[in-house]
This record gives C-alpha cells, structure tokens and sequence, in this order.
C-alpha cells in the first residue's frame, strides 16, 4: 500500500512536471515570453502581443511537441530493447535502424552531385531528407525482420543489427572520404538532431507513428514482465515468444526509425531514461515502466531542448550534444547513489 502511495505521488509530481516544463519551454528562446501569456494562448486566448502569438504556435508549440514525442518514443524503444535483449546497453540504435537512416540522408547529401538538378531539388529538400531516413530505415528494418525470422537466439538478433548498423556506418564513411567541405557540412548539421524544422504536417505524422509504436509497446506490457526471466520461462507460461519478439522489434522500429527521419538521431534518451525510470521509481514492473518512462523521456527532452536554446540570446545548441552532456552526468549519479545505498 506505501508502495502504491509513492508510485501515485510521484506519477503526480511528473505529470505537473511535464505540464510546467512546457510553459516554460515554449516561453523561453531568443524572445522571451511571459509564462501567463503562453499559457493564455494554449488555452484559446490571446497573448498581450499579436507577435508571441505567431511564435507560440508557429515556432514553439511545434517545436515543444516534437520533443515530448522523440522523448517518450525512444525512451520507450530503449526499454523494449534492454527487456527484449536482457541488456542494460541495448538502445534503440542497437537494431541498425539509426545507421540505416544516416546511409539514406548521406546518399542523399552526399551523392546528390550524381543525381540530375530536378531530382537533387527534391531530395535535398527537408521532405526529400525525411523520405531517404524512413527508406533507409525501412531497409534495414526488412533486413533484420527476414534476419530474425530464421535465427532463434535472441543475442544473434542484437549481433546482428550491430552488424547491419557497422556495414552501413562504413558506407556513409566512404561517402563522407569523397564528399565535398559543403556536403560534410550538411551531412553533419542532420546528424546533430534538430527539433525546430518540423511543421504542423509533420508533427501530425510522426505523432501518428509515435501513436502506432506505443500502442504496440503497450499491449506487449505482460509478456515483457515474463521475458525478464528469460525466454525458457516466458515460453513455459504460453507466451508466443517468436510473434512477441517480432511485435517488440516492430514497436522499436516505427518509433525509432520515425523521430530519426523527422528530428535526426538523438543519443542518450534511449539507453538512460529506462534506467532512470528503474532508480526512481524502484520496481522493474513494466506497466509501471512504461508509463514512468514515457513521462521521464518527455520531461528529460523537454529539458534538455530549454537548455540548447540559450535563452535570451540568439544561439541554439546542437541537440544531440546537450541531451549526452545533461544526461550522463545524471545517470552517473543515480547510479553511485544507488551503490551507496546498497551498502
């Protein structure tokens, strides 16, 4: 019962949480706004400024809502794959499937110079770039799902998509060895992670995908609970364990291979927010995970886009540098704070 009273108090304090870091996210920036005129805004009025309006819902509600959906997607791929695999260093990229993205944008980028000018036009176009990452993902996801089909063993399956993502790590190298300073540029820019490039018709998609991935995710939650004790004793309670795994690895592949197509790869949401999930809230029962780690990824995202944005000046920070810089460190603690506490 004590147990249930903190689980209740704490899903609380995150849910205020979430609610209060997304005020202040979207009032901070270059401009800042009153939290008061935002939170007039998202609830049908009008800022004092016509202008707060037009960034608010033009520039950063967009921008806001694309990092709780990247937060809480690969949060949740992170704690399908450390489950799945039994593996506290799995992550979402462990499939291959962030290799197989960069492979489609680095031909893209890198090859467009080969492509006639029409076709370059398209290509290197925001749109062209998200249809290269979801095809380039998509690849690599058939190439793991018709791998899988045949391999029994788990652990080949995680061998494997490390394999795919070294193969295809390699090839973008090779482009990278012949591309020009102009290209390596741009190449580079994507694969630092952007939140701020999507609009509205985007959000709709990738909110769509992200939906599909978490309802996978979500009725997955039991047979999660039985693969933590492996896959003889998930089998001998009747789990299909061959149709769960393909469920889990498809859950993974939709949100991964979505927000790495619409925001670029992002590192270390994936692999530490489950972890922070297990430290804070104490269990490794996942219908208590999954909704722990869907608020945590979210909140964490959010707070680390705040940070990227430099308030108050005109600078914003690569993404995927502040989510590893704000991130380790916190994991490192918890994790000798746990240690201590053990002892």
């Amino acid at each position: 019962m004590q147990n249930k009273n903190r689980n209740i108090l704490l899903f609380t304090l995150l849910t205020l949480s979430l609610v209060l870091l997304l005020l202040l996210n979207i009032s901070l920036g270059s401009v800042s706004i009153p939290i008061k005129d935002v939170f007039n805004n998202l609830i049908g009025g009008n800022s004092n400024k016509e202008t707060w309006d037009y960034i608010i819902i033009n520039y950063r509600l967009p921008k806001a809502i694309a990092a709780i959906l990247v937060g809480m997607g690969l949060a949740i791929s992170g704690l399908l794959m450390q489950t799945l695999f039994r593996n506290p260093l799995a992550g979402p990229d462990v499939l291959g499937l962030s290799s197989g993205a960069s492979l489609g944008v680095a031909t893209v980028i890198l090859g467009a110079a080969f492509l006639p000018p029409v076709f370059a036009s398209f290509l290197l176009s925001s749109y062209g770039i998200i249809l290269a990452s979801s095809l380039g993902s998509f690849l690599i996801l058939l190439a793991v799902l018709s791998v899988s089909q045949s391999l029994r063993n788990t652990m080949a399956i995680l061998i494997v998509g490390l394999m795919f993502g070294s193969l295809t790590n390699a090839i973008v190298g090779t482009l990278t060895y012949f591309s020009s300073a102009e290209q390596l540029q741009k190449f580079t820019f994507w694969s630092l992670g952007n939140l701020g490039n999507l609009s509205w018709s985007s959000i709709v998609i990738l909110s769509v995908c992200i939906i599909i991935g978490l309802f996978l995710s979500l009725v997955n939650i039991k047979p999660l609970n039985a693969l933590l004790l492996g896959e003889n004793y998930a089998r001998s309670l009747g789990m299909n364990y061959k149709r769960t795994r393909l469920v889990i690895i498809l859950a993974t592949s939709i949100l991964t291979g979505s927000i790495t197509a619409f925001a670029g790869p992002i590192a270390f949401i994936g692999l530490a927010v489950p972890h922070i999930a297990k430290l804070v809230f104490q269990t490794s029962n996942h219908t208590i995970l999954f909704w722990s780690t869907l608020l945590l990824g979210a909140i964490i995202m959010l707070i680390c886009d705040s940070i990227s944005q430099l308030p108050g000046t005109d600078i914003t920070l690569p993404i995927n540098a502040v989510t590893s810089m704000f991130g380790a460190p916190i994991v490192i603690w918890l994790l000798i704070r746990k240690r201590k506490m053990m002892n």
